[in-house]
């Protein structure tokens, strides 16, 4: 949501970022002023969505945000620009799908379509669940099946509890954001609530069960009573930190940075402690806190960090927020404890998009995507960084993902998306790659960004053009990749069957999207946006999730060679590679299978592997055969054919052994003829005919043979063939 808010000529005139006074600015503490517990939303009876139309334009479809002064720049050439999309898999980035759902919004089961103009859209991953936040709603869901298990209801439904300001009939409430608290496995939701005076309400679960937890209910005064617009929520060890953009009586007052006491609240203390550092110049503009992703914490006792783009266009600003809950004093913000303006970290020049070099009351450059059938075109929120900021910590460095959207030419308004990972190895962060991803000519914005354990990086986003409706796709890169570079896309409303429409009745979009990562497996993305189906006048929303393969706990195999010659009779000898992926640590079972009917055979060392060692496996031809033999294809299989070899070894014995006087000499006779007779019948019942058993003259034929070998642990399996050229 954005404040139609005005600015003081003064504030036009407002220091940049680089004349911003050295030293610490005040930091205010706010004791919450209410404290609640709430049943389980499955035992609370849901509030309806306000009826009627869509919310007004003092609720939500407001002017442009003033967040910086005019600048007199014109687009300039992007040197970081991506035009080929790269791809490790032919023509396609290769990820392991999984969820691809209607998300809450228009044409899901329940849900109230007059409640907000844009959806404001924004996903959390639990132990077991998912949770999705949309304009003034929310749904649970399995994050297995994507069965719902609770909702569509409102945001307000959770504030029954503690009443007032959270819980007022005709309240305005907007921006709700949701986050799973990894280390604690709590849910967390906020909701700034503009009143008199304006407040954020703040939720946390005593389980990880989002639909039968009960849940811990604070309000916060803003200090100063601002409105708190905008606001942005992200999980650390030592606090819930938050941005928002101060409003006070229609002047922007620039951006708020607050930590919420995360131990006390967890606890269900009465009155835990909010500190908010209020002071950041308004050049600034938009703040994104720092939000913990993986199971490595930070370093013992490392500050949380905010980032923003600077004015200049060409570089990023840094915060560090330092928080003392036992003495406030020593609370910090900035760039050291003595110090309150940020680190500068220099980027590649861009341009913001859509003509938003000058921001504006009436918004009338920021919407230039355009869309097929119709003349009205979306806005961009090329002004501001996308939420989240993703941290994680790799250990021997800390990296942040972060993206916003920019022009990407000089003769167009075409859009793309800027990207960046910063990686801090002890000694701060700088950029270690950054790209702008427009691999054709159809406009890009409205990102999302994040990275699994394996440093894979995904980046979600809306795509239009003049000849096709918005649509929702995602991009994404491994650590093999060339640095600044993604590879292809998948276009989620493909994969799922669903045709998109245009929007038509109003330049708003989407305001910001949500990439996560899922706790459990540390892999899996999950990434939720809006987009319009056909012929609605209202959004949806989709939830997908995917994976890559490299990040999936589970193991390779690699066979070298893959492939061997040899004569017939010989031997070929292959080296077997185990190897583990994402932390897998599992036995493996190895077994082969050839063509023996053609007398090639195989054999391992061992039927079993741990991650990291090889298995050898030999695989042995037919050689030819020295041998009685008969020609190949020259005697017929016909049982009466046997029938006739056997007839005059029966007719001999039976005359030889009249002609014999000695019993003795009869019985030796009567032996040698069953022998003669027995022979005769193997050869002929192990000749084929076709010239193709091992047991013919020649061997094994030859011909190429292929080889499988079977990898197997618990339900991972994969089968890895080589083949045998027998000359």
């Amino acid at each position: 949501m954005r404040a139609s808010w005005t600015l003081a000529s003064g504030l036009l005139l407002a220091a940049a970022s680089f004349s911003w006074a050295q030293g610490q600015s005040k930091v205010y503490v706010v004791k919450a002023a209410k404290h609640a517990v709430a049943p389980p939303l499955s035992q609370m009876e849901p509030i309806p969505a306000s009826s009627g139309q869509m919310s007004s334009l003092d609720d939500d479809e407001d002017d442009r945000l003033l967040i910086r002064g005019p600048r007199a720049t014109s687009p300039a050439p992007d040197s970081a620009l991506q035009g080929t999309a790269l791809s490790s898999a032919p023509d396609i980035l290769s990820t392991n799908s999984g969820l691809n759902i209607l998300g809450v919004g228009n044409g899901f089961p329940g849900y109230n379509t007059s409640q907000a103009i844009v959806s404001d859209s924004n996903v959390a991953v639990g132990t077991t669940q998912v949770v999705q936040f949309v304009n003034r709603s929310y749904a649970v869901f399995d994050k297995s099946t994507g069965a719902v298990a609770l909702g569509p209801i409102t945001g307000a439904t959770l504030w029954q509890a503690i009443g007032a300001p959270c819980y007022v009939s005709g309240t305005t409430y907007s921006d709700e954001i949701v986050q799973f608290d990894k280390q604690a496995n709590r849910w967390v939701m906020m909701m700034p609530v503009w009143d008199n005076p304006d407040q954020l309400c703040v939720a946390v679960s005593t389980t990880d069960d989002a639909a039968h937890a009960s849940w811990n209910l604070y309000v916060f005064s803003t200090p100063g009573g601002f409105m708190p617009d905008y606001p942005k929520l992200a999980v650390w060890p030592d606090a819930y930190y938050v941005s928002y953009n101060q409003g006070n009586s229609g002047v922007f007052e620039g951006a708020a940075a607050c930590a919420l006491d995360r131990s006390a609240m967890l606890t269900g203390a009465a009155a835990p402690a909010m500190q908010c550092f209020t002071s950041t110049p308004t050049s600034y503009g938009v703040l994104l806190p720092g939000d913990l992703d993986g199971a490595t914490a930070p370093p013992a006792g490392s500050p949380d960090y905010f980032l923003n783009f600077d004015a200049n266009d060409q570089s990023l600003d840094l915060w560090q927020f330092h928080v003392d809950w036992t003495t406030p004093s020593n609370s910090w913000f900035g760039s050291s404890s003595t110090d309150s303006s940020p680190t500068n970290i220099s980027v590649t020049k861009f341009t913001e998009a859509c003509g938003e070099t000058d921001a504006e009351l009436n918004y009338t450059t920021g919407a230039c995507i355009p869309q097929a059938g119709t003349t009205q075109k979306l806005d961009s929120y090329g002004d501001r960084l996308m939420y989240r900021l993703a941290y994680r910590n790799f250990g021997t460095y800390e990296a942040l993902v972060v993206n916003h959207t920019v022009t990407v030419g000089t003769s167009s308004t075409q859009t793309g998306i800027r990207w960046y990972e910063l990686q801090n190895p002890g000694t701060g962060f700088v950029v270690n790659q950054q790209g702008t991803y427009a691999p054709d000519s159809s406009y890009r914005w409205m990102g999302s960004i994040a990275m699994d354990q394996a440093g894979d990086i995904a980046l979600g986003y809306s795509v239009s053009s003049g000849s096709m409706s918005p649509s929702i796709r995602y991009t994404g890169r491994v650590p093999t990749d060339a640095l600044g570079t993604m590879e292809s896309e998948i276009d989620i409303l493909s994969a799922a069957g669903a045709t998109p429409g245009s929007q038509t009745n109003t330049y708003r979009w989407a305001d910001y999207s949500g990439m996560s990562i899922d706790p459990t497996d540390d892999c899996t993305f999950f990434y939720t946006t809006q987009y319009v189906q056909p012929t609605a006048s209202t959004w949806s929303t989709r939830i997908v999730s995917f994976n890559f393969p490299s990040c999936v706990p589970g193991f390779t195999l690699t066979p070298t060679p893959p492939s061997a010659s040899v004569s017939a009779g010989g031997t070929a000898v292959f080296t077997l590679a185990v190897a583990a992926q994402g932390g897998f640590s599992g036995q493996v079972t190895l077994s082969c299978s050839a063509p023996t009917t053609q007398g090639v055979n195989c054999s391992l060392a061992s039927t079993s592997a741990q991650p990291g060692t090889n298995v050898k496996l030999t695989v042995t031809t037919t050689g030819p055969s020295a041998g009685l033999t008969l020609s190949p294809g020259a005697m017929p299989l016909h049982p009466l054919y046997s029938a006739w070899i056997g007839l005059p070894a029966v007719v001999l014995m039976g005359f030889g052994s009249r002609r014999m006087r000695s019993m003795r000499r009869r019985l030796a006779f009567l032996l040698l003829c069953i022998v003669l007779s027995g022979s005769v019948a193997i050869q002929v019942a192990c000749s084929n005919g076709n010239g193709s058993n091992a047991s013919n003259n020649g061997g094994t034929p030859a011909g190429t043979y292929t080889v499988n070998i079977t990898a197997v642990s618990g339900a991972i399996e994969h089968n890895s063939p080589v083949s045998v050229t027998v000359q």
